[in-house]
């Protein structure tokens, strides 16, 4: 039988997520990935939304020159983020079959109850530009 362990952090509860679904795909510029970048900017409209009174309002996503309107949902099943703690000492380059190793923990990081859809296509952002006359 195997045994795995998941803790979290006593007297704090793990910090919420919220999980971002988008329609399409997201590329980079560079095609360097995504990972540590900047996606966008995430705002909310000052008025609730229809479906959530006690939301803060509509979901915006602005990314480049492009805007996105969302909605916020409580997910059917919440995800946990778990972070893996090896089992062996740290520090040290041991081989597998070393006496002192430890089982394998892993840790409550986060939790993901809800996530923001944004379903419609994005739509450019345009200024007002005056005409020369």
């Amino acid at each position: 039988m195997v045994q795995i362990v998941i803790s979290s952090k006593a007297g704090e509860g793990p910090a919420e997520w919220l999980l971002v679904e988008l329609q399409g795909e997201m590329v980079s510029r560079r095609n360097t990935g995504l990972a540590g970048n900047l996606m966008g900017d995430l705002h909310y409209t000052k008025e609730p939304s229809h479906f959530h009174l006690l939301t803060k309002g509509v979901p915006v996503l602005i990314v480049g020159h492009h805007i996105l309107y969302g909605k916020q949902v409580k997910l059917e099943k919440p995800f946990a983020v778990l972070m893996k703690h090896s089992g062996l000492p740290q520090g040290d380059e041991v081989a597998m079959e070393s006496s002192q190793e430890k089982p394998t923990t892993y840790s409550v990081s986060a939790l993901i109850k809800k996530k923001l859809i944004f379903k419609t296509r994005p739509k450019p952002i345009i200024t007002n530009v005056p005409k020369k006359v």
